[in-house]
């Protein structure tokens, strides 16, 4: 697992203002738009290109493009679908699927609700984007999930995480596969209720509210 925490003042303002609990959901919403877009920027690094012969108004030129297959985007519902738009904006081109995965806040397991993905991902490289980084159940679960479709090459965009689910994602997912994660932030530890401290809270209630 190769780990990356960006280290920008954009990032570190951004993200202070995303954390403060008197943010209004709408400025909440936008922060983590902006902040994925800093964050797939880095995510993006090794995304595979061929070769694009094109011309200029000038000369002939051998340009880069993305390869086939797409790059895919995964959010994990519901909170994941607030990072969607940031990815895209940068990743216009990319397939988008679908995971819906929660977990109980009484046994923690991970259950698996909604899937809208391709039965093959062999040769993609896909994307996870989930804005918090707990316990790590939630990650490992979806990434065996895409691993039995072939996937081999995940990358993990969190917006914060904790050293817990870090160290959990670094003994649990196989090493077999090219696993990086991308965060703004490791925040210290998870509190009693597997909450992120420092944190920001709940991410799917502050983007889009409570749920009855």
């Amino acid at each position: 697992m190769h780990l990356t925490v960006l280290d920008h003042p954009l990032v570190d303002h951004k993200l202070t203002v995303l954390r403060d609990k008197n943010t209004p959901s709408n400025t909440f919403r936008e922060l983590i738009s902006e902040l994925v877009t800093l964050e797939a920027y880095e995510a993006t690094r090794d995304l595979t290109v061929e070769d694009a012969p094109i011309e200029t108004p000038v000369a002939p030129i051998i340009g880069k493009k993305l390869s086939k297959p797409r790059p895919m985007v995964i959010p994990i519902l519901r909170a994941g679908l607030g990072m969607l738009d940031g990815m895209t904006k940068l990743i216009p081109t990319a397939e988008v699927g679908f995971l819906g995965m929660k977990r109980d806040e009484s046994t923690l397991d991970i259950i698996t609700y909604a899937n809208r993905l391709p039965d093959d991902l062999t040769g993609r490289q896909v994307f996870v984007v989930d804005p918090m980084l707990a316990t790590g159940g939630t990650l490992v679960a979806a990434i065996e999930y895409l691993k039995e479709r072939g996937a081999k090459d995940v990358t993990a965009i969190c917006i914060i995480a904790a050293p817990e689910g870090l160290a959990r994602l670094k003994k649990d997912v196989d090493p077999s596969i090219d696993f990086k994660v991308v965060v703004c932030a490791q925040d210290e530890k998870l509190n009693e209720n597997s909450y992120i401290v420092p944190g920001l809270g709940d991410a799917g209630d502050r983007l889009y509210g409570l749920v009855d």
